[in-house]
C-alpha cells in the first residue's frame, strides 16, 4: 500500500535526516502528530465535561468520584453608593447644672405634748417656783403669755436673739445673727447671757417675723427657739393678724430676789399691756409727746441709748417710758434720777398719767401705787 494511505505505520531504520527542506514522509508524520494531538485534546475536553456530572462507570466495580473543588467565583455586586445626607444639627437642651438646695431650716418639733398654759393672776404667778419653763396666761388680760423661767441662762438662751433683732441698738433689723455675732454683741455691751436682759417682751408679730427672717436665712435655731416657735404655733400667733403679747420672769436665784422678780414681772405686765390693747398704746403715746418736756422725752431717750435700746425706734421709747417711769418701783431698776428728774416730778407725772389712762387692770395697779406713795 502507498504510505500516504496507511493507518498504522511501520517504523524502519531512521534516514539521516539533513537539513534543509523536509522530505514528504516527515510532512505526513507531522500531520498525524497533529491530528492525534487534536484528538487527544478533544478527549480531554469530553472527559472534563463528563467529570462535571457524577456517573457510575458501565462495567467493573465503583470507583470512587472526588468530585472536583471549584473555587466559587466571586461575584462583586454593583456598588451604589448613596447620596450624603446631612442630618440637621440640633442644639442639646440646655440644662440648668443642679445646684444642691440650701439646708432647710432646723425643723421646729414641738415637745411631746403641747405646752399646759395656766390662767394666773399676778401674784399667783410671782409666787410661783419654776422648776422648768413654765407657760401663764394672765386672767386679767388672756393676751398676754407670762413665760416663768428657771433660770437666766434659759431665759436668755431663748429670746436674746429675738432681742437682737427687735429692739438692741446697733444691730440688724432685717438680719437673724448667728451664735458667734450674738456672742460677740453681747460681750460688746459687757454683758453675758444671762444679764443681756432680766425680762423680756415682744408682740405676737414680732415673734412671727423673727422666726420667719430666720427660715429665709437657713439660720439653725437652738431648742430654746425651737421650743419657743412651737409654743407659737400652738398660740396660733405665726399667722397674720395674731394679737397677743409675750413676756418673760427668771425665778428667784443668787442674782434675783423676791423684790427684783415682782419689779420685773410688774414692768413686763405693763409692756404686755401697751402690745395687746390698742386703746393704751395711743393714750402712752400722746402723753408721751404732750405731757412731757422735750428735755424730758430726751433725758429718758438718753436713758434708754445707755442700756442699749435703739433709741431711733419712737415707739421703743413711749412704751420703755410707761413702763419705766410709771410702773417701776424698785431703785436697782430705776430711779427718777436717771432721767434728771425729782421724785416729786415723777410722782407728778405719775398722777396726771393715771387720771387719763383707760380704765383697767393696770389703772387699778397705778392707783395702788399711788395710794401707797401718798402714806
Amino acid at each position: 500500500m502507498d504510505d500516504d494511505d496507511a493507518t498504522v505505520v511501520v517504523q524502519r531504520a531512521a534516514p539521516t535526516v539533513q537539513l534543509g527542506a523536509a522530505p514528504r514522509q516527515r510532512r505526513v508524520r507531522l500531520a498525524l502528530v497533529a491530528a492525534g494531538t487534536v484528538l487527544l485534546l478533544c478527549g480531554g475536553v469530553a472527559v472534563w465535561l463528563l467529570g462535571l456530572q457524577p456517573t457510575t462507570p458501565p462495567h467493573g466495580p465503583p470507583q470512587a468520584v472526588v468530585p472536583k473543588v471549584v473555587a466559587p467565583s466571586v461575584v462583586t455586586p454593583s456598588v451604589v453608593t448613596p447620596p450624603v445626607v446631612v442630618p440637621p444639627v440640633i442644639a442639646p437642651p440646655v440644662i440648668a447644672p443642679r445646684v444642691a438646695p440650701a439646708p432647710p431650716p432646723a425643723p421646729a418639733p414641738g415637745p411631746t405634748a403641747p405646752f399646759r398654759i395656766r390662767t394666773a393672776d399676778e401674784a399667783t404667778i410671782l409666787a410661783h417656783v419654776a422648776d422648768d419653763l413654765t407657760v401663764f396666761r394672765y386672767d386679767a388680760n388672756p393676751n398676754i403669755i407670762v413665760l416663768d423661767f428657771p433660770s437666766l441662762r434659759m431665759q436668755g438662751e431663748m429670746l436674746n436673739r429675738v432681742a437682737s433683732l427687735i429692739e438692741k441698738a446697733g444691730l440688724p433689723r432685717r438680719r437673724v445673727l448667728s451664735d458667734a455675732e450674738l456672742d460677740a454683741a453681747i460681750r460688746d455691751r459687757g454683758d453675758t447671757v444671762e444679764t443681756y436682759y432680766y425680762g423680756h417682751d415682744y408682740r405676737a408679730d414680732e415673734l412671727a417675723l423673727f422666726f420667719a427672717t430666720a427660715d429665709n436665712q437657713h439660720v439653725r435655731l437652738d431648742a430654746q427657739e425651737t421650743q419657743l416657735r412651737a409654743l407659737l404655733g400652738q398660740l396660733g400667733w405665726l399667722s397674720p393678724g395674731a394679737v397677743g403679747a409675750l413676756i418673760s420672769v427668771p425665778r428667784t436665784d443668787g442674782t434675783i430676789t423676791e423684790s427684783m422678780r415682782a419689779a420685773i414681772l410688774h414692768h413686763e405686765l405693763a409692756h404686755g399691756e401697751f402690745f395687746s390693747d390698742p386703746a393704751y398704746a395711743s393714750y402712752v403715746q400722746a402723753f408721751w409727746l404732750h405731757a412731757m418736756t422735750e428735755l424730758e422725752r430726751a433725758a429718758v431717750r438718753n436713758f434708754l441709748g445707755s442700756m442699749g435700746y435703739d433709741t431711733g425706734d419712737e415707739t421703743l421709747m413711749y412704751n420703755e417710758m410707761q413702763a419705766y417711769l410709771m410702773f417701776t418701783y424698785d431703785p436697782r431698776f430705776f430711779l427718777p434720777s436717771n432721767v434728771n428728774m425729782t421724785p416729786a416730778r415723777r410722782l407728778q407725772l405719775q398722777t396726771a398719767f393715771h387720771a387719763g389712762m383707760p380704765n383697767g387692770w393696770l389703772k387699778a395697779a397705778l392707783t395702788g401705787h399711788l395710794q401707797q406713795a401718798a402714806q
